[in-house]
């Protein structure tokens, strides 16, 4: 059954985002945790990424945990996967102080359940309520809660990527990591280490001013990486978001490897291994799709977020259906065997496992995929709900699916509309077989949205 999303008025796509001072203060930050710590009694773990507000925030979450009786285990600056590892079958839940991909006037809250996924929307608008209502259990002075400090739990996370894999498969791969001055400085550099690789690194200081690049690692921003990829003969070159729950790839001669492509080749990897289904948003490229059934296995489509990605995975096994793979076209990936998030750690390894397999350059593994044509785009404007019902009834003669927004087919080609669970922001995203029938699905699309917008 397919996950149904729900409105949320605080939690987005991703957990709570917003400006520092501005959509998101200490207060806001110390009501979420009395709300969690309110719903979710018992041991907390909390963590951050690199950001200048991250320490400020983190107390006020850990604030309004302890002051509900929740005892607090503080493990310091980490990628959020790593967090999520470390909450897995051992905390009652976890908080993690993060923007992700965001500028860094940004920062945000991501709540973690106790299986190691990111809070559901049902259990996220109880949580949401509660904060509404003021509705908090607050403990007196003798039953407040205890914290301890546990930075050297990140070693669990670290150690349980390097033993995915048999030992020294990274040996003669040498590797450049760009974590973007994130908390990945402290985890992919040295899980590729453990895995044999030699490994450079670039943006490889913590800063939450982030002075190498922004935290989105777009191909605009990876030319630093590129060049040093190049010059050092390197296999590939890594880079991670602002929390490190994803990971973009450049290949041996310095080009950006689109996300799609990125995700159709680890899917393609794991599908030769073994057949089941590969869960996935209806915003992932169909070339994900093809790579998958090429290898015999099938897909699903959820609503686009990686809380429904996890969610239907662990859904899909709890009624007897093998899952072998999930994520997003974005470089969020999802390994099952390891855990039900996205984890750009796991990813980086995982790329190394697979040249060492096929013992082929990334660039080759890439060009023998499928050929699909992407364009994306945005745009800001005030009447998204009302765009989305005209853009339905000029195509109500098209197959169209609402999974999320307004996905609509036309012959081997597909265009999704839908707003962004992020941003203030229309997403527009054309998936065609070739560069003319996408160019001309787009600028019909826009043509109707120009009308309304």
């Amino acid at each position: 059954m397919q996950p149904v999303k729900f409105e949320k008025r605080l939690f987005g796509t991703n957990g709570v985002r917003g400006i520092v001072g501005k959509d998101l203060t200490p207060e806001l930050v110390g009501a979420i945790g009395e709300a969690f710590g309110t719903m979710r009694k018992g041991c907390i773990a909390v963590g951050r990424d690199t950001r200048t507000s991250g320490e400020t925030l983190t107390k006020a979450m850990k604030s309004g945990l302890l002051a509900t009786g929740c005892d607090v285990i503080d493990c310091g600056i980490l990628p959020t996967p790593a967090l999520q590892y470390i909450v897995k079958d051992r905390f009652e839940g976890g908080a993690m102080i993060t923007a992700s991909h965001n500028p860094p006037e940004y920062n945000g809250v991501k709540i973690i359940e106790p299986d190691g996924t990111e809070m559901g929307d049902e259990e996220t608008l109880k949580l949401e309520q509660l904060i509404f209502n003021r509705s908090f259990s607050a403990k007196t002075w003798e039953s407040v809660g205890n914290e301890v400090n546990a930075p050297h739990f990140i070693r669990k996370y670290i150690k349980s990527i390097v033993n995915h894999f048999p030992p020294n498969i990274g040996s003669g791969f040498t590797v450049v990591i760009d974590p973007g001055s994130g908390p990945a400085c402290i985890t992919t550099p040295q899980i590729l280490t453990e895995l044999g690789c030699r490994v450079f690194t670039i943006n490889g200081i913590m800063d939450g001013t982030f002075p190498g690049r922004l935290p989105e690692p777009s191909s605009e921003g990876l030319k630093g990486l590129a060049d040093l990829v190049v010059s050092t003969g390197s296999a590939f070159g890594v880079a991670h978001d602002g929390d490190a729950d994803r990971a973009v790839f450049i290949d041996e001669n310095g080009q950006f490897i689109e996300e799609n492509q990125e995700f159709a080749l680890v899917a393609k990897h794991i599908c030769h291994q073994k057949k089941g289904t590969v869960v996935t948003p209806v915003s992932t490229s169909h070339l994900v799709e093809m790579a998958v059934k090429n290898e015999g296995c099938s897909i699903t489509y959820t609503p686009v977020g990686s809380i429904y990605v996890a969610r239907t995975m662990r859904s899909l096994i709890e009624d007897g259906k093998e899952v072998v793979f999930g994520g997003e076209g974005n470089g969020g990936l999802i390994f099952p065997d390891h855990q039900f998030c996205r984890d750009g750690g796991m990813t980086a390894a995982t790329m190394v496992f697979i040249l060492a397999a096929n013992r082929k350059p990334l660039s080759t593994l890439v060009n023998e995929l499928p050929v699909r044509f992407l364009i994306k785009d945005k745009i800001s404007t005030p009447h998204g709900i009302k765009l989305l019902e005209n853009l339905e009834m000029a195509y109500s003669k098209e197959k169209i699916d609402r999974t999320d927004g307004l996905k609509i087919f036309r012959d081997t080609s597909w265009a999704l509309v839908r707003a962004s669970g992020t941003e203030p922001m229309i997403r527009i995203l054309i998936d065609a077989e070739d560069q003319k029938s996408g160019e001309i699905f787009y600028k019909e699309l826009m043509t109707h949205i120009s009308e309304i917008a």
